[in-house]
């Protein structure tokens, strides 16, 4: 299964039964101004880089990342393909398109996304019945109706009109059925509304929401990136420095993240290690780690005095070369 931080104990649905679940996110990360022409935003007089990242939450590694500049779009950088099957997709609404759901149900892969405001997909039937004088949906557009609604939950089936990828010169329009379903917001009198091709058989509405919930994990690997990680910080007007400091961060956080499974094993079972408060603690300890893998690894740094010493030795033993230096440019030219 999933750990602790990844999927709420509070999920019913067989979570194991994919083989992996997935976060599709991307960040943007601010640069120097100096930088526009490379890392193109989405104001001028700035520069601006996102990092897209696909995150496995059942083996907590990245599978991919991706580096662009501001302006390119989430939703390119994510490929459909045979990898999908089996596997449950998160996204945002950045990602949003029926045509990539249809390719996601295609490949055998499943995917949950929040609904688009400007999707409204025309409802073919109801999943569950409603006693008493319930609105029926079948007809309508989820937008339209979803105002007047005071049920707990709503569950339906969808027909979404989409775009094939053109084939051969010529453009075909698909239909395809989706399941679209509302939860009630806690303290709120609207619903959050996803649309997926889990079976409801297998998955209630309350389970959607919890599982969706799990994206908050990569929104954590962000914020760990920028507040432990500096990743927020650019002060380099140099691509190559930017790229680098980028991937320190991730190896960094990949190292954090590694240390943290064996504390896992290590502890007693009841303990829980917040990601956050690890995150502080391995910064902290960072070059006591380094120190102790550097002679591990049989790096052994030259004693400190000796070092002084000898950079001290370097500055003294330039100067008068330096003097010499002026001085013969600054003599007159002796005429032959």
């Amino acid at each position: 299964g999933l750990d602790e931080v990844a999927v709420p104990d509070t999920v019913d649905a067989d979570i194991d039964r994919f083989r992996d679940v997935m976060i599709a996110d991307g960040t943007v990360l601010r640069l120097h101004e100096f930088l526009s022409d490379e890392y193109e935003a989405r104001k001028e007089e700035q520069a601006g880089a996102k990092l897209h990242l696909l995150h496995n939450a059942t083996e907590q590694t990245i599978e991919q990342l991706d580096v662009t500049d501001e302006k390119t779009h989430d939703s390119t950088l994510f490929n459909t393909g045979s990898w999908l099957e089996d596997r449950l997709v998160l996204f945002d609404r950045a990602y949003f398109k029926y045509r990539r759901f249809a390719l996601i149900d295609e490949n055998d892969g499943y995917f949950i996304s929040r609904l688009k405001e400007s999707a409204d997909p025309v409802v073919k039937e109801e999943l569950r019945e409603w006693r008493g004088r319930a609105i029926p949906l079948a007809g309508e557009q989820i937008h339209d109706v979803v105002d007047d609604l005071h049920r707990e939950y709503i569950d339906v089936e969808v027909e979404a009109e989409f775009d094939r990828r053109p084939y051969g010169g010529t453009q075909s329009r698909d239909t395809k059925r989706f399941r679209v379903v509302g939860v009630r917001k806690e303290d709120a009198d609207d619903y959050h509304l996803y649309i997926t091709n889990l079976p409801r058989e297998e998955f209630l509405p309350s389970d959607l929401g919890t599982i969706y919930r799990c994206r908050w994990e990569v929104e954590l690997l962000f914020r760990e990136l920028k507040t432990q990680y500096e990743l927020d910080e650019f002060d380099t007007t140099k691509e190559h420095v930017v790229e680098i400091l980028l991937y320190a961060a991730l190896l960094s956080l990949l190292v954090s993240r590694e240390l943290l499974d064996l504390a896992t094993e290590q502890a007693d079972d009841e303990i829980v290690f917040p990601p956050e408060r690890w995150a502080a603690t391995f910064r902290s300890h960072a070059q006591l780690i380094l120190h102790e893998l550097g002679e591990y690894l049989g790096y052994s740094p030259p004693p400190l005095l000796d070092r002084l010493i000898e950079d001290a030795q370097k500055i003294h033993q330039q100067r008068p070369v330096l003097q010499e230096t002026l001085a013969t440019a600054t003599q007159p030219r002796c005429e032959s």
